[in-house]
């Protein structure tokens, strides 16, 4: 073998980075099942609104923000490896136990089979509304506590195999996994349901939640064997190696003569004292509802709006397109490069750059109700260039945790963010439903529009403004770059 070929850099990053991305995916896809299947399928088995819908994604999302403040933790304290296989272990078991809530619903009533379930009325048909919710719940809770870890899991990871430079564009092609994931659910679950339900397996949405949730035991066995920490791994080669530690050697460039001692960890409770954190949490707070609010309620606004059922070809064909549109989202992770290229600045004020420019980008939802009126593509269009903003947002805001905290605190920083997230999330949630069954049962009418249609309209104005609230947060906050040092 030449000198040429004996120091040409590996890409094993790039399998790595492969493996987030397919954990990301299917962590989407598992939090999609429920949103494709219950307008269709599991509302008219258990009599639900769009309150006790909103019940369950507003609790799922609190039980999220909860397991992010312990999750980072827990990873940091377990390691990448160990850490990432508990988180998608439990995520998966919580998907999967979503397919029995029936059949506990079923013998807890009283009752013996799908059809005497739907047919029930009166307080029969709330007990089991209440009574399956309260299953959901309990399924819900479990995947919600699993999946907290991955992008605490992720984010690590992307700190342990790219440099500084390259983290934004590598979180932001895992972090596309949530929009693939999000583009493969409306095409493959909802049939998945009807076929299972034709061939008289359940009534169908039962084998979409295991299906889809086997994945995740899918990943365990191949992270398994593809992950060790790049100095330990014999497919990463001395110059990629000294590629991704770039920025370690720079850092001994400027101060040669410190000492070497043990990097100093934040407790858990340091890490409140810094500005940086909040700054985060803010950033998190503001905007992850918006992302969760798309994901969750599109499928019921298509149907509640336009009367397309989600497994008819028309809504498959509109979230496909929403989704496909937030591909776009992975140019958002070059951005600061090309600024940083371009101007010299340093990684935390070119991405406070970037995000601004994300931020304008879902101000369109303002007009997505107003020309729905006209065609239902243009709604779809204009969630899906949201939707590419906030992924293009999130992986910059994900990287500017890398940029400020030591290795060690990153992921317990990023779970604290997807806690505050996941707050916003749980309010956003809970009051679409409460105000969707509101302005359904009573007509309720603002700025032109009736019923169910003015209160989505009311939700995309606060969807449309909460990134510039958020940016401007965070500015205050850190109005500069300052690295946290641990003293």
């Amino acid at each position: 073998m030449s000198n040429t070929q004996a120091n040409k850099m590996t890409n094993y990053r790039w399998i790595i980075c492969a493996m987030l991305f397919f954990a990301t995916t299917v962590n989407y896809m598992d939090r999609q099942v429920l949103s494709l299947t219950w307008k269709d399928f599991i509302a008219p088995e258990f009599h639900w609104t769009d309150t006790h819908y909103g019940n369950i994604t507003a609790i799922f999302s609190i039980v999220y923000a909860i397991a992010n403040l312990f999750a980072g933790r827990f990873v940091d304290w377990m390691g990448t490896k160990k850490g990432y296989m508990w988180s998608i272990f439990i995520w998966s078991l919580g998907a999967c136990l979503h397919a029995v809530c029936g059949w506990a619903t079923e013998h807890t009533v009283g009752i013996h089979d799908v059809n005497e379930m739907i047919s029930a009325t009166g307080a029969v048909a709330s007990t089991i509304a209440i009574t399956s919710v309260y299953y959901f719940i309990a399924a819900r809770i479990v995947l919600g506590v699993g999946e907290a870890g991955n992008f605490p899991a992720a984010i690590k990871v992307t700190a342990e195999y790219f440099p500084k430079k390259d983290r934004a564009f590598s979180t932001s092609i895992f972090n596309a996994g949530s929009t693939v994931g999000a583009l493969v659910a409306p095409i493959s679950i909802p049939p998945l349901a009807r076929y299972f339900q034709s061939i008289g397996i359940g009534n169908g949405w039962e084998m979409a939640f295991i299906v889809i949730g086997a994945l995740g035991f899918v990943w365990m066995g191949l992270w398994m064997f593809i992950y060790k920490r790049p100095a330990e791994n014999s497919h990463v080669n001395a110059a990629e190696l000294a590629y991704i530690q770039q920025d370690k050697e720079e850092e001994e460039k400027e101060a040669p003569a410190a000492p070497e001692v043990e990097e100093k960890k934040l407790t858990f409770l340091q890490c409140f004292r810094y500005r940086q954190t909040w700054a985060v949490a803010f950033g998190k707070f503001m905007t992850d509802g918006v992302w969760w609010f798309f994901l969750f309620w599109t499928p019921a606004y298509i149907s509640d709006v336009y009367h397309l059922p989600s497994d008819s070809g028309t809504a498959q064909m509109l979230i496909f397109v929403l989704y496909a549109i937030t591909i776009l989202s992975i140019y958002g992770g070059k951005l600061p490069t090309i600024i940083i290229n371009r101007t010299g600045k340093n990684p935390y004020a070119a991405r406070m750059q970037a995000m601004l420019i994300f931020a304008l980008f879902p101000l369109l939802a303002l007009f997505a109700q107003p020309l729905g009126q006209f065609s239902y593509w243009y709604p779809i269009i204009i969630i899906g260039i949201a939707g590419a903003a906030h992924q293009s947002w999130s992986a910059n805001i994900y990287s500017v945790v890398g940029d400020m905290f030591p290795n060690s605190a990153i992921a317990t920083i990023i779970g604290i963010g997807g806690m505050a997230g996941g707050i916003g999330s749980f309010i956003i949630n809970k009051c679409s439903g409460v105000l969707f069954d509101y302005a359904g049962n009573t007509g309720m009418q603002f700025m032109g529009f009736e019923g169910k249609e003015a209160g989505y309209f009311i939700i995309f104005c606060i969807c449309a403004v909460a990134y510039l609230i958020g940016w401007c947060i965070m500015k205050l906050l850190v109005p500069r770059y300052k690295r946290i040092i641990v003293e």
